[in-house]
């Protein structure tokens, strides 16, 4: 009994162990979305671009080549059209930005937000060690962050784990703007990377949106909104005090023009951050802290039985 206890998933923060367990469930998953459209569950998923292409050399026009490709250098300088021939990377960086600021510590049901942040971001790592990309990415909060350089195998993958399981609980001693971590990324990821941010995306500004525009230009860019459902709606009429081990809040909602605009709140938040994957090819994925975070990567991820 006390061993199957061990088993199950923690609600505060996830050990090492348990991030190195989901490498089974990873099996279950391909980092080459299906296509599908599932706007009704709060998805919305962008055409994967594959791999990035490399330059191989350029050899004289065919009939067929795609003019997009000509080599007009290489053209103008011996007057004969020529393309250029391209050839898919052998591996791919595979970035994720992590949100371990202090809103991320928090939940009224299921886990804290953190931990379903290490449960997708391990899941997520697990697979593009099973795929032979490389992993990277960072981990920021309000006490700084920690960046993890993409590399090749499963050595590169334990340690961006152990960071994940290593994670202190962040402290609310300043606000933290999501742009700055945003355009460290854009510095960080090669043209063609899969680049994803799993985040509950608070204080989301438009200057993190110029950073997010720039990085999905040349990069697939996926971003997992986790979220408790308190964030979404307040609750029904009553009187709440709720904590965080360090504040005490009462919560009155007994008007409903308060829980009303409580929600227009949220949702225009969301919206925003839909309409802009929609608009520049992202993929958009949620998930609350009560929901299993191997069935959200399925619905865009799993494998075709």
């Amino acid at each position: 009994m006390g061993a199957a206890q061990n088993q199950q998933p923690a609600v505060v923060s996830a050990s090492l162990a348990e991030l190195i367990r989901l490498s089974e469930q990873a099996r279950q998953l391909q980092l080459r979305p299906r296509q599908v459209r599932a706007r009704q569950s709060g998805q919305y998923v962008s055409p994967l671009r594959g791999r990035g292409m490399e330059f191989d050399e350029s050899r004289p026009y065919q009939p067929g080549d795609d003019v997009r490709n000509m080599d007009w250098r290489v053209t103008a300088r011996i007057s004969k059209p020529y393309s250029k021939m391209f050839r898919e990377e052998r591996e791919r960086p595979v970035l994720i930005g992590v949100d371990a600021r202090a809103p991320m510590f928090f939940a009224t049901r299921g886990r804290f937000k953190w931990v379903q942040a290490q449960r997708l971001t391990a899941l997520l790592a697990w697979t593009a060690l099973q795929g032979g990309d490389r992993i990277g990415g960072e981990i920021f909060s309000e006490a700084g962050f920690r960046e993890l350089r993409p590399r090749r195998g499963k050595g590169a993958l334990l340690h961006f784990l152990k960071a994940l399981a290593d994670q202190p609980r962040a402290v609310a001693a300043r606000p933290v703007s999501l742009s700055e971590p945003m355009r460290r990324m854009w510095r960080t990821a090669h043209p063609g990377s899969l680049v994803v941010f799993v985040s509950d995306f608070r204080g989301f500004d438009g200057p993190a949106e110029r950073q997010l525009v720039r990085i999905a230009r040349h990069n697939d860019l996926v971003l997992i909104h986790v979220y408790d459902w308190l964030e979404s709606r307040l609750p029904s009429e009553g009187f709440y005090r709720l904590g965080d081990g360090e504040r005490i809040v009462e919560l009155d909602t007994d008007r409903r023009q308060v829980r009303e605009e409580y929600h227009r709140h949220y949702q225009a938040r969301v919206e925003r951050l839909e309409q802009l994957c929609r608009q520049h090819r992202m993929t958009w994925l949620q998930c609350a802290t009560d929901q299993d975070p191997l069935e959200v990567l399925r619905k865009v991820y799993g494998r075709n039985r």
